[in-house]
């Protein structure tokens, strides 16, 4: 085996050797490659890959739905097995939804949040136990807060006094939080509902705590947690989210109106738009009472008429009750012994045969009665539109050209709103718009022009200047024209007068050439021996030639002589 690993290693050694420095570098990096991947497995293997959110499971079904609908809501994955353990990713996340959670108080009563950050072990003793259970709580409640979003950091303070033997001797828990947020106008140490829900966590953070022994602070050491303080700030907040809301109702109102005027007039013609919404925003109970008849014979749709039949009152018991009597009459006297005290006049009518009859009705009826209690929500007490719709403004023309004022611009016509449109108008308001008018709404339209000074200014300029530059191009048009008309009379006077000199010449030449012609021809005659050279013979060679096709190529020639003169 070491022989093999002697053998392996001298290889290796003479592989290295031969190596150059670049594929040594690549070796070396590859090897450093495989380490670390081999390092990054390792400790990716060994991690977890979720973490319980709590230590205990959720048994409630109910519960249990409500953490999970709410860590949801907060774009976080997490899973619940069947014994009611809820997992997330990591330690970090579990953190900060156990932070959201407490706040908003639905950790089940039956589950401790904090446990399992501290462990006991056998040689720790009860002083040990305190230090470390008070940093981890203290540990654990900063990160927590810290958590929040707005928070840029949060110094927690917690005091647990030991125990004593008797309870009027126990010094209360208490804890103390100054919180530095990240944005001075940020509103978590101003809303109630918030700094509650930093009171609930740190609460339920430290056994034994009391709301009165807690103390939130910001950076300057102002308490946040006086909820009597608030009060006036719960005030003006109730106040300003009611203006937003009435604010972002009318906006919408007019958004929508706007854009319905705008669609038929023009965005032009329709800017001006103000909508006032008084509300109501008390809350307020209520109970009503209606009587109604009751309905025997429901109506019928399908006839023109009303067919129903009501009735005012249903018979629900009825009694009658009958007396008559027959008999003589008898005269009412006093006590046995004592003349009685009817006149004399009655006393003669004794034994009179008399009659009684009596009849009476009793009947309990009933009636439809629906009572009703109700808790009356924001309701619009009045509504009032102010629109302004501007008329027409047409240039006049004449013989299709814009006809000029004394002023100098362009002369324009205004056509306003008859009285059927701007009836029309308000109808439409009142009916995208619910008018009610039995609680004062109101509509109102108007037809003021808008001051188009600058406007028309800049439409006046635009169309002079348009004027100009046709005048303008006109003009250069004919300069354009008796450029080229005066180009082209040049060229031809100049070849007419290039040709007439190339005629001149040409009959020049053919005078000499004749001349010289006679010349030779009266020497001849008169027995002289007329002898050429060479260089003679070829220059007329040469005048023949160009003679001949100068006539047959005039423009070549021409350009060839100028060439000539402009080399020379």
């Amino acid at each position: 085996m070491n022989e093999w690993l002697k053998k392996v290693a001298s290889k290796i050694k003479e592989l290295w050797k031969k190596w150059s420095l670049i594929q040594k570098v690549i070796i070396i990096g590859i090897i450093v490659v495989v380490i670390v991947a081999i390092f990054a497995t390792a400790r990716l293997s060994s991690r977890p890959s979720t973490v319980r959110l709590f230590n205990a499971p959720v048994t409630d079904s109910t519960a249990l739905t409500k953490i999970l609908d709410r860590i949801s809501e907060s774009n976080v994955e997490a899973s619940a097995d069947s014994n009611g353990y809820i997992t997330v990713a990591d330690e970090a996340t579990a953190r900060r939804m156990r932070e959201i959670l407490i706040s908003e108080n639905l950790v089940p009563s039956s589950i401790d949040p904090w446990a399992g950050f501290y462990d006991r072990s056998w040689s720790t003793t009860d002083s040990d136990q305190n230090v470390k259970l008070k940093n981890t709580i203290q540990k654990q409640l900063k990160n927590h807060i810290e958590a929040i979003d707005e928070v840029a950091m949060a110094d927690v303070n917690i005091v647990l006094p030991e125990k004593q033997l008797f309870s009027q001797d126990q010094a209360p828990v208490s804890a103390s939080v100054i919180i530095k947020t990240k944005s001075p106008n940020s509103t978590l140490l101003k809303d109630k509902n918030r700094v509650l829900g930093l009171q609930r966590l740190i609460l339920s953070a430290v056994e034994g705590l009391d709301d009165s022994n807690i103390i939130i602070a910001d950076e300057t050491g102002q308490q946040v947690n006086d909820f009597e303080g608030m009060a006036d700030y719960d005030r003006l907040t109730l106040n300003e989210r009611t203006e937003k809301f009435k604010l972002k109702l009318a906006t919408q109102y007019r958004a929508d109106i706007l854009a319905l005027f705008q669609n038929t007039y023009t965005p032009d013609r329709c800017r001006d738009m103000v909508v006032r919404i008084e509300m109501d925003t008390s809350q307020r109970t209520s109970t009503i009472t209606e009587y109604s008849p009751i309905v025997i014979k429901p109506d019928n749709p399908d006839t023109p008429y009303d067919d129903s039949e009501y009735r005012d009152v249903l018979p629900l018991s009825q009694q009658t009750v009958t007396k008559e009597w027959q008999g003589t009459g008898f005269n009412p006297e006093g006590p046995a012994g004592v003349e009685g005290q009817t006149p004399p006049v009655y006393s003669d009518m004794s034994n009179v045969i008399g009659k009684s009859t009596e009849t009476g009705l009793t009947q309990n009826n009933v009636i439809n009665t629906k009572q009703t209690q109700e808790i009356s929500a924001p309701k619009i007490d009045r509504i009032s539109v102010a629109l302004n719709i501007d008329g027409r403004w047409e240039e006049i023309k004449e013989n299709g050209k814009p006809v000029i004022d004394e002023k100098g611009g362009l002369k324009r016509v205004y056509t306003g709103l008859t009285p059927e449109e701007i009836t029309r108008a308000e109808n439409l308001i009142k009916g995208s718009t619910l008018f009610n008018r039995e609680r004062g709404d109101l509509v109102v339209v108007t037809n003021i022009p808008y001051d188009r000074t600058d406007e028309f200014a800049a439409k006046d300029a635009a169309y002079f200047a348009k004027l100009q530059r046709q005048r303008m191009i006109v003009l250069i048009l004919i300069t354009v024209v008796v450029v080229l008309i005066g180009f082209i009379l040049f060229r031809v006077i100049s070849k007419e007068i290039e040709r007439r000199r190339r005629e001149r010449e040409a009959r020049l030449l053919a005078e000499q050439q004749a001349a010289r012609e006679r010349a030779l021809w009266d020497a001849k005659d008169d027995g002289m021996e007329v002898t050429m050279s060479v260089e003679e013979t070829r220059r007329m060679e040469l005048q023949e030639n160009a003679i001949s096709m100068a006539k047959e190529h005039p423009e070549d020639v021409a350009m060839l002589i100028r060439t000539w003169l402009m080399e020379e």
